[in-house]
């Protein structure tokens, strides 16, 4: 089963879907850097007689090169798996053309219930080719009730959600699976305006129904350029809350500018989910977290990201599957491997066996603030440990 009739070594190939063109390009970059990184060192990795190739392909940051991609990867590189990450209409695209396609794919950084739910999987109805690891939209809850209880000392003060009409907004406020039956179920009182089209022009009514309503902390998963834009109309109007958290495009390192001349990320609170201080190690070779960062850092110039740690686990599963296949050229074979894939990664501990659902394993998050930092202008400083154990607190909560 590991050589051709000839004798020759066999190939199998990993296809990587990744944002290199367009608006999510820079989201990409993780994959693309680990990518990189892995691909000189597959020598020796998988299954006994087959070479690990990697092959990619731009999603360009629309759904329709998403599915270009997977098709491109399938029928021209022969990809016996695909993994991906990133992007609220691209992820999902590169999955369910995955499914279309029956061919594995292994995907992350996207609450399980939006992946999961969200594409039309149920109990009667599991999916049966694709499979993601990542934190839910009540792990969400949970990090920031920590954090806004540490801002309010402990008590309940009331929360504004400054959340949109789309994807992030609608499962956020989602009755049953979301992040707001979560949060209000730790006693926290929401207060959530008509929600705002993405670009988010004018919050000025956001701003308003806060003030009026005594909200001293906001929550939030907007982007970037809305949450400064936020952020400097309510300093025009004379109001700023004490605490921001938000859990969208905070794990990149701040660059939007916002009211002062301040990045719109400055002292706003986010999920934690890896930095080079989590106690792990890569199931391939040893890597630690604080080694990937340090290896990013000297190989771009550029700040650590988060989901760095999630790109490289992304390999560390997709390899595993392939050794641990019955027959690591058959997909079905492949994609079974993943369901019952158990396996300490550089991004923490992942089990596809314990949920919760199906074709799901979960993230542990801790909660962080873009503080002022001494090597970068801001920097991620875990300021609660949340689910992560022994990763160390290294900042206070800063309120203002």
């Amino acid at each position: 089963m590991g050589e051709s009739s000839d004798g020759r070594e066999r190939i199998l190939t990993v296809g990587v879907a990744v944002a290199r063109s367009g608006r999510l390009a820079n989201l990409g970059d993780p994959l693309d850097f680990v990518t990189t990184l892995l691909r000189p060192r597959l020598a020796g990795l998988g299954p006994t007689g087959y070479r690990i190739r990697l092959a990619a392909r731009d999603t360009r940051s629309s759904a329709e090169g998403a599915r270009q991609a997977v098709e491109e990867l399938t029928r021209d590189e022969d990809a016996k798996i695909i993994v991906t990450l990133a992007g609220t209409q691209v992820l999902p695209a590169v999955a369910d053309a995955c499914e279309a396609i029956g061919v594995p794919c292994l995907s992350s950084t996207f609450p399980w219930q939006v992946y999961y739910y969200g594409r039309g999987a149920d109990a009667a109805h599991p999916f049966t080719w694709t499979y993601h690891f990542c934190w839910g939209l009540e792990d969400i809850a949970a990090t920031f009730a920590d954090l806004w209880e540490r801002a309010d000392g402990g008590g309940r003060e009331a929360v504004g959600c400054l959340w949109n009409d789309g994807p992030q907004g609608t499962w956020s406020r989602h009755p049953e699976h979301g992040f707001a039956p979560a949060a209000r179920a730790r006693g926290h009182h929401l207060v959530d305006p008509a929600p705002y089209r993405e670009p988010g022009a004018d919050l000025k009514g956001h701003i308003s129904a806060f003030r009026e309503a005594g909200v001293g902390i906001v929550t939030s998963a907007a982007t970037g350029r809305d949450l400064g834009r936020f952020r400097s109309q309510a300093a025009e109007a004379g109001w700023q809350p004490r605490l921001i958290t938000c859990s969208r495009w905070l794990a990149y390192p701040p660059s939007v500018t916002g009211a002062g001349g301040r990045p719109a990320h400055a002292d706003v609170a986010t999920l934690v989910y890896w930095t080079p201080a989590h106690p792990y190690r890569s199931s391939l070779d040893g890597m630690t977290a604080a080694g990937l960062a340090e290896a990013y850092e000297q190989g771009t110039g550029r700040q650590w990201l988060q989901p760095l740690g999630l790109a490289y686990a992304l390999f560390e599963v997709v390899i595993h599957a392939l050794t641990t296949a019955d027959d690591p050229s058959e997909r079905r074979c492949v994609a079974d491997a993943l369901g019952r894939t158990r396996l300490d990664t550089i991004a923490g501990p992942l089990d596809w066996t314990a949920g919760p659902v199906p074709n799901i394993a979960t993230v542990a998050l801790a909660g962080g603030q873009w503080q002022r930092g001494t090597r970068h202008d801001y920097e991620l400083a875990v300021v609660t440990g949340g689910q992560v154990d022994g990763l160390a607190v290294d900042g206070d909560l800063v309120t203002t």
